[in-house]
């Protein structure tokens, strides 16, 4: 099968994520891989959320499969990069940036947590193709933790050293998105399960909601600029 590549040069660049990480990402696009002890977590809103226990850490890994109705896939690919903008519309976001260090670009994320608990941060790298695949046109974002970085950490916040998310996106043959995720961090310290559950069975269907809107208001905010 021919996989033609065009890689964003917007994008926050990096050789070490390899040409297996994004066609192993795209590829549960048509067919999840649930194999291994996967189980069905949720189904709501039209998103099914599968995840897995990581008997390391105790925690579960995440697959998310979903479609944003009357947004086109090349259109959420790059609201999903648009770090400015998801400012404007992801109530959770406390600081987001672009950084450099070295000639080695790295984003940095704040994510605001409910009281009492303490933020969270994530010092990370991404990269994202567009791919044409046989007659597919397929948008594929990677993003996994820095493990080494020159930033800091911040008092009362804690940083999130274990952290990796695969998206991929296409269109579902109508006028919107078909989107799978596979998702995974340690947020470290003590989170009550509630807190957890909720995350998952409401906040990533909640997410994939606010990102259609934020798709249908992408041409006027960019108009405003």
């Amino acid at each position: 099968m021919c996989v033609c590549v065009c890689v964003r040069t917007g994008a926050v660049m990096s050789l070490r994520f390899t040409d297996e990480d994004f066609e192993s990402a795209w590829g549960e696009l048509d067919e999840p891989h649930l194999d291994g002890g996967w189980e069905l977590f949720t189904e709501t809103m039209g998103v099914k959320i599968y995840r897995l226990f990581d008997k390391e850490t105790g925690l579960y890994e995440y697959k998310i499969f979903g479609v944003l109705a009357s947004c086109p896939a090349e259109l959420c690919a790059d609201v999903y990069m648009d770090l400015a903008y998801r400012k404007h519309w992801d109530g959770y976001v406390k600081e987001l940036h672009e950084m450099e260090s070295d000639g080695q670009k790295s984003i940095y994320w704040q994510v605001k947590y409910p009281f009492p608990l303490s933020n969270r941060d994530y010092v990370y790298m991404r990269e994202r193709r567009d791919l044409v695949v046989g007659d597919r046109k397929i948008w594929v974002i990677l993003a996994r933790s820095c493990t080494e970085t020159a930033c800091e950490e911040k008092g009362g916040v804690l940083r999130v050293k274990d952290y990796k998310q695969s998206v991929a996106m296409e269109s579902d043959g109508a006028s919107g998105t078909k989107v799978f995720m596979n998702y995974f961090d340690n947020p470290g310290g003590m989170i009550p399960t509630w807190l957890v559950n909720w995350a998952a069975k409401s906040g990533v269907p909640g997410f994939l909601t606010d990102m259609q809107k934020a798709c249908n208001n992408y041409k006027s905010y960019c108009q405003k600029k």
